[in-house]
């Protein structure tokens, strides 16, 4: 199979749909001839126009409100928020507006719109750049979060996303954008809800989201050497979350660490915890732990930034622990 970069699986799932589609557009900051601050819409204004390859103002709630009437009027926009840090200028338009109005109308107003955004740490970018704030997101019901976790998963969660007549935020990982991965030509969609195991094993869950799901698999190697077999789930969509395969995994292992690098306090590792616990609370040999990012703002120092997120020397060691082999 070929293989594409994470950004290429963005841009390729973005055109294609819209070839397929007339009433998909693409709107944001930067997206027509600078093709993105990340490079990765490079070429779809030139395809497809400037009518349908949009660049605004720098105004977040602006374009955001103009995505959301032109979902409820039968468009189907991409609205790219280019740093997740910046949906904290959408949130009305995002929270309020798209969705709600389904619920509020009684079902005769769809918005059918994808909020594209950024999350995760590492890449210098300071304090007001480098946050994961999904989980603010996957608090409000109304819409749909999804994280993809690798080129594959960034084609097809996208197609489904544009697809979908709900309104969906899509983070993407900004250093994942060059990795490489094998991802189909074929057109195919990865249905919301449907988590990936992405590594088998038989004593203890990993349940990692976006960049944690390589790391995760890099623990789980390091695992191996010490006679652990780490079982590795990629949940794929935060809402809707696939409940019965974190909790079927958790009681085939007895254990379960969860890994997500949005702040830990209050984040989307408390909520799949609880899910576990819930659910294979008989079947757990250990209480399930978390790990996420620090609650601090993310520092500018490469020294310091570094430590703020889960590693996958971290995460070997707090499996390792957890199956009382520390």
């Amino acid at each position: 199979m070929r293989e594409l970069t994470y950004g290429d699986a963005v841009k390729e799932a973005i055109a294609e749909e819209m070839r397929r589609d007339p009433r998909v557009f693409l709107i944001g900051e930067d997206v027509a001839e600078a093709g993105h601050p990340f490079k990765t819409l490079v070429g779809l204004v030139q395809e497809f126009g400037t009518d349908r390859v949009i660049d605004t103002p720098i105004s977040e709630p602006g374009y955001a409100g103009i995505g959301v009437g032109a979902a409820m009027t039968g468009m189907r926009p991409v609205v790219d928020v280019m740093f997740g840090d910046f949906i904290t200028l959408t949130m009305d338009q995002m929270v309020n507006q798209a969705a709600k109005a389904y619920y509020m109308s009684g079902g005769k107003i769809k918005v059918p719109i994808v909020f594209r955004t950024t999350l995760g740490a590492t890449r210098r970018s300071a304090a007001q750049h480098s946050q994961s704030l999904h989980a603010w997101v996957s608090h409000i019901p109304g819409l749909k979060v999804a994280l993809p976790s690798g080129p594959y998963e960034a084609k097809g969660l996208m197609k489904t996303a544009i697809r979908d007549d709900s309104p969906v935020v899509i983070f993407e990982d900004k250093m994942m954008y060059r990795v490489k991965g094998p991802v189909p030509a074929e057109d195919y969609t990865i249905p919301f809800g449907v988590a990936d195991v992405k590594r088998a094993g038989k004593d203890i869950t990993i349940v990692a989201t976006s960049s944690m799901v390589p790391v995760a698999l890099g623990a789980a190697k390091m695992l191996d050497e010490v006679g652990i077999g780490a079982e590795v789930i990629d949940p794929r969509t935060t809402f809707p979350l696939d409940k019965d395969a974190l909790i079927a995994s958790a009681k085939k292992t007895s254990r379960a660490l969860v890994v997500d690098e949005g702040y830990e306090r209050y984040g989307v590792t408390a909520e799949i915890a609880s899910v576990i616990a819930e659910g294979a609370f008989y079947h757990l040999d250990a209480p399930v732990k978390r790990m996420g990012a620090m609650d601090v703002p993310v520092p500018f120092s490469p020294v310091l930034e570094d430590l703020t997120v889960p590693s996958e020397k971290t995460v070997f060691d707090a499996a390792k622990a957890l199956c009382g082999k520390a």
